[in-house]
């Protein structure tokens, strides 16, 4: 699959993902693969990607013909995840389900934000989060998360932090390859 993290530390924020895709057991990796970029911008906004490698087309196609997306908050990253939804079903063809018993039609979509108002998550049923310090997306997370708590209070940099979450995910799982993507934001000073 992957591993994402997005980082808050000082005035900055960072969003970092790994190169590989994988089918099945077949690993694409950032040596043979011309299009290895899991993260895709909108303005001011970096949102990783992670789950089917579609995604990365459709997202990107998404965010350059629609113009008033906002993800300047939870409420309003909620908002833009909900009126996409039909244009995924509507233009990407989407197929919505998931499991019988979920209450709501499935974005297939897990993905991390970084932006000048901070760090989010949004994942299938367009849940939102909003991070204070760290988060971890993909099969790599747990690895990630764990290398981001132990390193957080002694690293200066969002980015800094974000590396060796990245590099943790890429040393044990194995769906998650180097060389490792980074973007660092300067937080807005009304944040």
């Amino acid at each position: 699959m992957t591993t994402l993290v997005v980082v808050r530390k000082g005035n900055h924020v960072a969003i970092a993902a790994d190169s590989l895709t994988t089918f099945g057991d077949t690993r694409l990796s950032d040596q043979f693969d011309a299009s290895s970029e899991k993260m895709v911008r909108h303005g001011s906004t970096v949102i990783a990607l992670c789950g089917s490698a579609a995604h990365q087309l459709v997202y990107e196609n998404l965010f350059s013909t629609e113009k008033e997306l906002n993800f300047n908050s939870k409420s309003e990253i909620f908002e833009t995840f909900r009126k996409l939804h039909t244009k995924l079903k509507d233009q990407h063809f989407l197929n919505p389900k998931e499991e019988d018993e979920d209450a709501y039609e499935s974005s297939h979509i897990t993905a991390l934000i970084a932006n000048p108002t901070g760090i989010y998550g949004i994942y299938s049923m367009r849940e939102v989060f909003e991070f204070k310090k760290f988060w971890a997306a993909g099969s790599g997370r747990e690895y990630a998360l764990g290398a981001m708590n132990t390193c957080y209070d002694s690293l200066d940099s969002a980015e800094a932090i974000a590396r060796v979450g990245i590099e943790a995910g890429c040393l044990f799982d194995k769906n998650s390859s180097l060389p490792l993507s980074v973007l660092t934001v300067p937080l807005s000073s009304s944040v």
